[in-house]
């Protein structure tokens, strides 16, 4: 009897002392948040392409340039002369202003210019970064871009609310190299 009670005690110490596996996390993740949010975001991209391109019809007395990089632009002030285009370090100056599409002011001239900036190596919002590299010093150029080129969701906590196209009209004023050479 003392032999089964040491063979019983013994099968249950190595059934007991067997060691756990850990637990698989319980997910039920269907992706479901964010095919809405790609939908969301599909259906505010084509609502504001649809805004500014009713824009660009109606407005026959501007010659409209699409970029590659999703904004439309025409030029105010074109100089055909200069060809240099600013690069990466370039210290740019820069005036600008930034209305609503329907030219409703957000940001004046006397409110945001003279703008001091180093070529990608400063933030200002995505449009306007990749639109500077399409200028020459002298050069004015009026931008429409979509909201996910300006501020997009968040705004700029100011001013400029959620999702908000803009207009931006930027007068280029300094190139300076960034090897120190000024280009006027």
């Amino acid at each position: 009897m003392k032999n089964l009670m040491y063979i019983l005690l013994i099968t249950v110490g190595m059934v007991a002392c067997k060691p756990q596996e850990a637990r698989r996390p319980v997910s039920n993740s269907s992706g479901t948040f964010i095919d809405q949010s790609i939908d969301r975001n599909i259906k505010q991209v084509a609502f504001e392409e649809k805004l500014i391109e009713d824009i660009i019809a109606k407005d026959t007395a501007n010659q409209y340039i699409a970029s590659k990089n999703g904004f439309w632009y025409y030029y105010v002030a074109k100089d055909m002369a200069k060809s240099t285009l600013p690069q990466v370090g370039d210290q740019l100056v820069f005036d600008y202003k930034v209305d609503r599409l329907d030219g409703t002011p957000i940001y004046t001239v006397d409110e945001v210019s003279p703008k001091s900036y180093v070529m990608d190596k400063e933030e200002i919002f995505t449009g306007l970064r990749i639109g500077l590299k399409l200028m020459k010093t002298g050069e004015t150029v009026t931008f429409l871009f979509p909201s996910h080129l300006g501020f997009g969701y968040y705004g700029d906590k100011n001013k400029i609310g959620t999702n908000y196209p803009l207009k931006t009209t930027v007068s280029l004023t300094t190139l300076k190299k960034e090897n120190d050479s000024i280009i006027n």
